[in-house]
């Protein structure tokens, strides 16, 4: 298996991973029963610290390690090779897209855990409160900070580049990672102050700390764009000279296969969580459910589906993706 074919499975494989594990993570939300007082009275949907939470953080990096090793090895490809073949790009395409939605993911997790840290968990320790919201976040923060950095500005220079160049792309490239990372770290500050005055008022946070928090995200923008300013204006190493690639057709054609591969991938999350949202048998008061034994009819009718959706995406794209870009013999 060549460079190429490496790289465009590896977000792939990291994909399924991810699936895996998010299953797992649906599985565990059924034993998190909801809480409540003896008068019947409703407290809360549950603790803060749930294994789903870092069920659902070690897909999402076992996903972004797979985006970032695909695109690190087509880069890599790329930046040795005196000719650029159409599979090649592919990979890099491929890998550029998959890293763009681990980013996605990881600010969306970190986002989901911030909502549903309001209300109804104030009686919980600051230990509990720590490891149930906090660190989530925090983690979810470095996952999107590093990847990023990684992956569009700590990349190596091509073994062409003079010592000159070199020493401009690092020049550059420190600037480019201050004028990505502010903004993210600033949010992720804002956030976790929100947080914080939350869980000591105990209440919902007033105007001026909504204030606080968007000047400190604004703060995050304006200097990540003075440092992408001074990135932009020094001088980037001249390129290596590129000869032309592919066709449109192989253009619609890759653009063919994300498509069916993201919805796909919607359809097989959506089915396994739902599969497992089916075991749940709720009392007549609804308060609580029974977990419903693993059947072999649940695990054809509701869960395989899921599986062969998942299974046929990493099959699929890496097939397809492959095989259009086949060079003719």
């Amino acid at each position: 298996m060549g460079v190429s074919q490496r790289a465009i499975l590896s977000p792939l494989l990291g994909l399924g991973f991810a699936w895996v594990l998010f299953m797992f993570a649906s599985w565990s939300n059924l034993f998190i029963q909801p809480e409540y007082d003896a008068a019947g009275n409703f407290i809360s949907d549950g603790p803060s610290v749930r294994p789903a939470t870092y069920l659902a953080l070690i897909g999402i990096a076992l996903f972004a390690y797979g985006a970032f090793l695909g695109l690190r090895l087509s880069s890599r490809e790329r930046a040795e090779g005196e000719t650029h073949s159409p599979l090649a790009l592919a990979a890099f395409r491929l890998g550029n897209l998959s890293v763009i939605i681990a980013l996605a993911g990881g600010a969306i997790f970190a986002i989901v855990n911030f909502l549903e840290a309001f209300g109804g968990r104030n009686t919980e320790s600051l230990g509990e409160r720590i490891l149930g919201v906090y660190l989530p976040i925090v983690l979810a923060t470095a996952l999107v900070v590093v990847l990023l950095l990684f992956s569009f500005v700590f990349r190596p220079s091509s073994p062409e580049s003079s010592e000159t160049d070199r020493q401009k792309a690092t020049s550059r490239q420190k600037s480019l990672g201050w004028g990505y990372a502010l903004p993210i770290l600033a949010a992720a500050i804002a956030i976790i102050f929100g947080l914080v005055v939350y869980d000591v008022t105990g209440t919902s946070l007033e105007a001026w700390v909504w204030v606080l928090i968007q000047v400190l995200i604004a703060s995050g923008i304006i200097l990540g764009t003075r440092f992408a300013r001074r990135a932009k204006s020094e001088e980037p190493p001249a390129p290596k000279p590129r000869t032309a690639w592919a066709s449109g057709a192989w253009n619609l054609n890759f653009v063919l296969s994300i498509v069916f591969g993201g919805v796909v991938s919607v359809m097989a999350f959506v089915f396994g969580t739902g599969a497992f949202e089916k075991l749940r048998d709720y009392n007549f008061d609804y308060a609580g459910w029974e977990i419903e034994p693993l059947t072999l009819s649940w695990i054809v009718s509701d869960f395989s589906p899921a599986l062969v959706l998942i299974v046929l995406v990493i099959i699929g794209l890496y097939a397809t993706i492959t095989e259009r870009h086949r060079a003719e013999l």
